[in-house]
């Protein structure tokens, strides 16, 4: 080992996170609840089954989910650019994009 060693115990935290999923036919909502023990943040999401394709229910759930966890994301990126610049630190751009302008 090459660094100092710290007699501190390593911070163990427990963040709840509860998606519920709701089906009606051909649309998917996700719908998801983070508890950090501080805050509470909420994300939704939704895929839509094109007509024409078979209904696979498992697709939508997916796709919803991802989405909603995505925005989830943003979300926690936002909290921590704001708490940031609370603190006085650095200017900084804002969160980095987690995906694609065209998304």
């Amino acid at each position: 080992m090459t660094g100092p060693m710290s007699s501190r115990a390593p911070a163990v935290k427990e963040w709840r996170l509860n998606l519920y999923l709701s089906e009606h036919d051909p649309d998917t909502t996700a719908r998801i609840i983070l508890d950090t023990g501080d805050n509470v943040l909420e994300s939704h999401a939704e895929a839509r089954r094109n007509p024409y394709d078979r209904a696979i229910p498992e697709i939508g759930d997916e796709l919803a989910a991802g989405r909603a966890l995505i925005a989830m994301g943003r979300l926690l990126l936002r909290a921590a650019d704001g708490d940031m610049k609370a603190t006085g630190a650095a200017d900084t751009d804002g969160p980095v994009p987690l995906w694609l302008p065209r998304e």
